[in-house]
């Protein structure tokens, strides 16, 4: 037997480094296995979501979704042009929907009741409720459309809208027609505005100005009120809504006053060649006024009869007819003038008192202080007496007649002759007339309340004002001789004004030297008085500030026609001045009182017997003065005083003068200074104007033209004329001792005895 080895165990089997780590990425395998199988399925809904369409997609696209989905198995020959006229065609659609969104939007900012609106002109009144004119709001007079005649209602809509009952506010026909229209002329040359769409454009004051692309923003917004409209009202209140709105030229709107200011009648009576004229003019208000070119007005009714007959409204028998009917309108005599001075004033006078909310609403009625036929006749005798200086043999400048000959386009600011005058009611400061020039369509000037301009000798009564104020009686001598160097007091040493006779005189009373105006006698006076003195009469009386300068006793300063006449009423008032004012009362449209003036009066000197004294020397100045002419020459004999004024150069021609009832001042001139004739003083040029102003004033009856009676007691006083006070045996002997019958509230205390001749200092019995 033999013997086996026993065989040895093997050792164990040693595996390699990288057999050992197979199970490491066999386990990374599968994990990678096992991560790519769990984002396969991710993988694979993303892809799903990038072939499909979200819903905020869907919802703004789906009409091209749908275009897309119907003509995807279309040839490529026929699916390119339908995908590209469907795309354009759903923009379009598009476009006009959030268009259309937008502007009704903006229209919804709008108020509809504002279309009814019809804001009315403030009427403007005279003293005597004379309609003077209209100012602010708009010219109208608003009526129901049964009041208007038919035929006009047919000339409207034969003119402007014939499918107006046809459709809602915007005519598509119209808008077609208007589209090819602008694109052949290659400008907004036809808007295609219905009457709706034209009534939207009024009621709202949409501007029809400015680029193209606002005119076309403005037209979309019309269109989406005109809809608007057409739902808030009638087709019939439309149409009179329209008819009450709409602009007819200047300042008028509404057919009723463009009837009443064209033609003189109310619209109701309208015949159809009229009522076609009027429809005609709506498209050029102004262009087509027959105020200014009948003749072009005369084509535009034409034309409007032709489209009656064109749309069968009136037979051409009738159009014809018409067509050789006159047309009668408002002559210029008998047009409300609202450009003039007086209209001027008084609205400024209405500014400063009125809120502007009533200002901008209007329909008030204001009732000013002027009196309409008074005014008037001072337009006509400004003009007249001007004119005939202008004519006089020698006359150097311009005339107006030569600036009127003159073609439009070649003429300048008006350089002839002017002149402005403007009359005061003494007792309550209500101006009664005011003309700032000849005419205000030609100078829009007013010089009666802007033209600063020296007034020369006019101021003198006043220097002599605070003289007797201070004690100077009109009896008291002055010294009357050339003017020495050093003499007066705020002169230059080489000062040496002249009298205007060229003469010079020993002495002359007060009395003689205002009536006569002397120079040189008015600086002493001034100068007895004191410039403060001066200056503050002027202040009160002018509510001016005088320079402290010698020239200003003989009025080198300036001031307004306005602030003169005002001045001078402290005479007749025996010294109290009302502030001058031209509205009286406002009204609203319902009558209720919302403002009223009342007149406040306050002293302008100290002492009423001064301006009494001053006031009787006025009066005596217009007898045996230099304004003498007025009772000799121009028959002027009622109770009156007043001063000539001319200033050096005869540049400027001054009178003012009053009554007891009415003050008036007038001024003659250029507007750039320069001499008017040779020897025109106020006594020739501007005191003639005044007289017919005051006769026409005494003719009307509404004036006071009393006797002038002194406002304080007179007492006989024996005093002396060198120096104003009680009389001296002393002055006696010298025979300067005079009887002045003085107002008490001058007369000199009982001791106060003359100190130039105090010989036995006792009053005299």
């Amino acid at each position: 037997m033999s013997s086996r080895r026993p065989r040895k165990k093997a050792p164990p089997r040693q595996r390699p480094h990288s057999a050992r780590r197979k199970p490491a990425r066999k386990r990374i395998r599968k994990t990678a296995r096992s991560k790519t199988r769990s984002r396969k399925p991710r993988a694979k809904g993303k892809r799903k979501a990038a072939g499909g369409h979200s819903p905020l997609f869907v919802f703004f696209f789906w009409p091209y979704l749908i275009i897309n989905r119907l003509v995807t198995n279309w040839p490529a020959l026929l699916r390119i042009p339908a995908k590209a006229i469907s795309y354009g065609a759903c923009g379009g659609a598009t476009v006009l929907i959030l268009g259309g969104l937008f502007y009704f939007l903006r229209s919804l900012r709008y108020d509809m009741s504002q279309v009814a609106e019809m804001p009315q002109r403030s009427i403007i009144y005279d003293r005597n409720m004379k309609e003077l004119g209209r100012l602010h709001g708009a010219h109208r007079h608003v009526v129901d459309l049964t009041k208007v005649s038919p035929h006009f209602r047919r000339a409207l809509l034969a003119r402007e809208d014939k499918n107006f009952y046809q459709h809602r506010g915007v005519d598509p026909r119209g808008v077609a027609r208007a589209v090819v229209e602008n694109i052949k002329r290659k400008s907004f040359a036809q808007g295609a505005s219905t009457l709706t769409m034209q009534l939207a454009r009024n009621a709202f004051g949409l501007s029809t100005r400015g680029p193209k692309w606002q005119q076309l923003d403005r037209k979309f917004l019309e269109l989406a009120l005109a809809l608007r409209i057409e739902e808030a009202y009638e087709k019939d209140e439309i149409m009179q809504h329209y008819m009450n709105l709409i602009f007819w030229g200047g300042s008028i709107h509404g057919v009723e006053a463009a009837s009443r200011a064209y033609l003189e009648k109310s619209a109701e009576a309208l015949t159809l060649s009229e009522a076609a004229m009027l429809a005609g003019i709506i498209r050029g208000p102004n262009a087509f006024s027959p105020f200014d070119d009948v003749e072009t007005t005369k084509k535009e009714r034409n034309s409007t009869l032709d489209s009656m007959v064109a749309n069968s409204f009136i037979t051409d028998l009738e159009s014809k007819a018409a067509k050789t009917e006159p047309l009668h309108i408002r002559p210029v005599n008998r047009r409300l003038i609202e450009d003039s001075y007086a209209m001027d004033a008084i609205k400024r006078d209405i500014e400063r008192h009125l809120d502007k909310k009533y200002i901008k609403q209007g329909g008030l009625k204001i009732i000013t202080t002027i009196d309409k036929d008074l005014q008037e006749a001072a337009e006509r005798h400004l003009n007249s007496k001007l004119s005939e200086i202008e004519r006089r043999p020698g006359y150097r400048h311009n005339t107006r007649s030569n600036w009127q000959s003159t073609p439009f386009a070649q003429r300048k600011t008006p350089d002839y002759l002017q002149g402005a005058i403007v009359a005061v009611e003494n007792g309550t400061g209500a101006i009664r007339c005011i003309v700032g020039g000849r005419d205000a369509g030609e100078s829009k000037f007013n010089r009666a309340i802007h033209a600063r301009r020296q007034i020369g000798s006019v101021f003198k009564p006043f220097v002599y004002l605070a003289a007797f104020d201070q004690g100077m009686r009109p009896g008291s001598y002055v010294d009357d001789s050339r003017i020495k160097p050093g003499q007066i007091r705020y002169a230059p040493r080489d000062w040496d004004p002249r009298n205007s006779d060229g003469k010079y005189l020993p002495t002359v009373t007060a009395r003689e030297g205002l009536m006569n105006s002397r120079n040189t006698s008015s600086v002493r006076i001034g100068n007895y008085a004191g410039m403060e003195s001066v200056r503050s009469v002027a202040h009160r009386s002018f509510a001016i500030t005088v320079p402290s300068k010698a020239s200003s006793y003989l009025g080198s300063w300036e001031a307004t026609p306005e602030q003169v006449a005002s001045a001078y009423t402290i005479f007749p008032n025996a010294g109290t001045r009302y502030g001058p004012h031209f509205v009286s009362r406002i009204l609203d449209e319902d009558g209720n009182e919302l403002w009223a003036h009342k007149p406040l009066g306050y002293q302008a000197i100290d002492r009423k017997g001064a301006a009494w004294t001053t006031s009787s020397v006025l009066q005596d100045a217009t007898r045996s003065g230099t304004a003498s002419s007025m009772r000799r020459q121009l028959g002027f004999q009622r109770p009156a005083g007043g001063k000539t004024g001319t200033t050096d150069g005869y540049q400027d021609a001054w009178f003012v003068g009053y009554s007891s009832g009415l003050t008036c001042a007038v001024w003659v001139g250029h507007d750039q200074p320069k001499p008017i004739v040779e020897g025109g003083y106020g006594a020739d040029l501007a005191l003639p104007i005044w007289v017919k102003v005051m006769k026409t004033a005494d003719r009307l009856g509404r004036y006071e033209f009393s006797r002038f009676t002194p406002p304080v007691e007179m007492k006989p006083v024996r005093l002396c004329r060198s120096s104003g006070k009680h009389a001296t045996p002393g002055c006696e002997k010298a025979k300067t001792a005079y009887d002045d019958p003085i107002p008490i509230d001058l007369e000199p205390h009982a001791t106060d005895f003359c100190p130039k001749h105090p010989i036995r200092a006792i009053p005299v019995e």
